[in-house]
């Protein structure tokens, strides 16, 4: 099984910048993506960051320019650098990881979360 720990969140000023890790252990060879999703307060959990095997990565609109995903293959650790914060921002962040295992399928694994609470 695979376990995924977050770390790097807390608070901070409005243009601060934070650094998110998320560890993983585990059955962690069927890896295929791994991100970022954060949930608001009374909204719906979105897609933040996500970057593959090769390196490709994705981000929601609202954080391009700000925000950078990288992933250490080798240990199997995703990060996100957030820069530029701003209040919207604010939410618990999960780091996801994407799973296939052949004639079993996909699966995707979740952290528990780390608070991310940008301040005006």
């Amino acid at each position: 099984q695979v376990q995924l720990v977050e770390s790097g969140g807390g608070l901070v000023q409005a243009g601060g910048s934070l650094r998110l890790s998320c560890a993983t252990s585990g059955s962690i060879f069927s890896i295929s993506d791994m991100g970022w999703y954060r949930q608001a307060p009374g909204k719906q959990r979105e897609l933040v960051a996500r970057i593959t095997r090769g390196g490709s990565t994705n981000y929601v609109d609202s954080v391009k320019g700000r925000f950078t995903i990288s992933r250490d293959n080798a240990g199997n650790t995703v990060y996100l650098q957030m820069n530029m914060l701003k209040p919207d921002d604010t939410a618990v962040y999960y780091c996801n990881a994407h799973q296939y295992i052949p004639v079993l399928g996909t699966h995707d694994f979740w952290g528990q979360g780390t608070q991310v609470t940008v301040s005006s």
